[in-house]
């Protein structure tokens, strides 16, 4: 065990990235302890990226790369400044509702980060905001991508933990909300103190447009219902619908509609049971090529070429870290390392809080270090078996974990949200870092509250019947 390990962590303070240490560990293991034959180590990273539910993954990534390239996020910075850029601090709230919106697209924080947060940090800086806070703020609303159905963090731990991804999504809901107003009092504390004005002049049909907007979102699933205790089979009233919807987005020209409808159809196709969370994974992709290339005219085969090649890339290096997490996390049973730490806590503690709290700060320093994909693939199989001990819901247990994890993601050393921001402000490392860290707050905060308070996590699945 000590030698997979620490094997591991010097190959990650030399610089190595994470999967090529995790697999160069893993083989020295082997070779060095003759644990398996060769055959089985290979066959546990085609068993690791051999999975149904992995195949979401792509289909994500390449939906938020289809949204960014064509335009969508514009129309969606549009529609939320128009609905809270009068608020004191406007930019800043429009930030965060922007990555809510865009959330639902795209179910990971970096495609958060990288696409909107670009508009966003450019505008704030232009009405006078300093490029610290835009970067603060912007790193905050990222963690939201993942937290909001659909997730991809939620996609692998589901898979490794064997619990229902629909499950998961529906979890993340009012989470996410929770975190949504926390991060938005935030802002209006820091307006207040350090007087932020706003950045849009209050118009009350401005407003109303927007609030249309969402109206309109919310009669889709309302119009189908009625339509369906009229008599109308279910798939007619779905057709009728959205035909009516497109016919009226197209003569009206409405902001954002389009946009916000991504999450209703995909929340609602898999509440329904119409798909499963990989098969609205598709769903997204063909929503986002019809608004591209059919609603808006703003995809070339271009931009589509592009966003293409790009998901053929983000995916491998994914899919690379999850086979060679695989083989490391199985590598870690054989060695009994879960046994250990197992037996460790609970010589610390018999309780179940004590034990979130220490699985928190573990989570909060394994975030900093390792990607979350590999985290959720290495922790997963060795605390999921002290977390059924101790009575707690996996579904709860994974909204923990991500929330942890993404966190992480905006700490040095390996906070890829960190670095793509540090980029896209043309700040350093250190100064990002530093810009960072106020806007920690309304997370730890929400991270109390989800870790200590599971009625926040599950009383919506279990609502809907997807937890018992």
């Amino acid at each position: 065990m000590l030698l997979l390990i620490g094997s591991f962590l010097l190959l990650m303070v030399v610089g190595l990235p994470v999967a090529i240490s995790m697999a160069t560990s893993s083989l020295l293991y082997i070779v060095f302890y003759n644990v398996a034959p060769d055959i089985i180590a290979a066959q546990r990273m085609i068993a690791g990226v051999e999975s149904f539910p992995l195949l979401a993954v792509p289909f994500f990534i390449l939906a938020g790369n289809l949204m960014n390239s064509a335009g969508v996020t514009g129309r969606i910075y549009s529609f939320a400044v128009a609905l809270v850029g009068w608020m004191k601090g406007g930019l800043a709230q429009v930030n965060i509702i922007g990555s809510v919106i865009f959330s639902g697209m795209s179910g990971t924080a970096l495609a958060d980060a990288a696409g909107i947060g670009t508009i966003e940090i450019k505008a704030m800086k232009d009405h006078g905001y300093p490029v610290e806070a835009a970067v603060g703020v912007t790193a905050a609303s990222a963690t939201l991508g993942p937290i909001f159905p659909p997730s991809l963090p939620f996609v692998i731990y589901g898979m490794m933990a064997n619990v229902s991804i629909g499950a998961l999504f529906m979890a993340g809901i009012v989470p996410g909300v929770v975190m949504t107003l926390l991060m938005m009092i935030t802002v209006a504390v820091f307006a207040y103190v350090k007087q932020w004005g706003s950045d849009t002049p209050f118009s009350l049909r401005t407003i109303f447009g927007a609030s249309l907007e969402v109206f309109i979102v919310m009669l889709v699933p309302a119009s189908i219902y009625v339509l369906t205790l009229f008599g109308m089979s279910l798939n007619l009233s779905i057709l009728i619908v959205l035909a009516v919807l497109i016919f009226c987005d197209w003569y009206f020209d409405f902001s954002a509609v389009m946009a916000l409808m991504t999450p209703v159809i995909l929340i609602g196709g898999m509440t329904m049971g119409w798909f499963t969370p990989t098969e609205a994974a598709v769903a997204a992709v063909l929503w986002s090529l019809f608004l591209g290339l059919v609603r808006y005219r703003t995809m070339t085969f271009k931009t589509l070429a592009k966003a293409t090649f790009d998901t053929i890339e983000t995916t491998a290096s994914v899919l690379f870290i999850v086979a060679a997490a695989s083989v490391f996390a199985w590598l870690l049973t054989v060695s009994q390392a879960a046994q250990l730490l197992s037996a460790a806590i609970l010589t610390l503690t018999d309780s179940k809080w004590i034990f979130l709290l220490l699985v928190n700060l573990l989570m909060l320093f394994v975030g900093c270090f390792l990607d979350t994909i590999a985290a959720i693939t290495i922790l997963v199989p060795i605390l999921l078996p002290l977390v059924l001990q101790f009575h707690i819901d996996p579904v709860h247990f994974g909204l923990i974990m991500t929330l942890n994890l993404m966190i992480g993601l905006l700490h040095p050393p390996l906070g890829m949200v960190l670095f793509v921001l540090s980029r896209v402000a043309k700040l350093s490392v250190e100064r990002t870092t530093m810009a960072i860290l106020p806007w920690l707050v309304p997370l730890f905060v929400a991270l109390i509250l989800i870790t200590f308070i599971p009625a926040i996590t599950l009383w919506l699945p279990t609502e809907m019947g997807l937890i018992r």
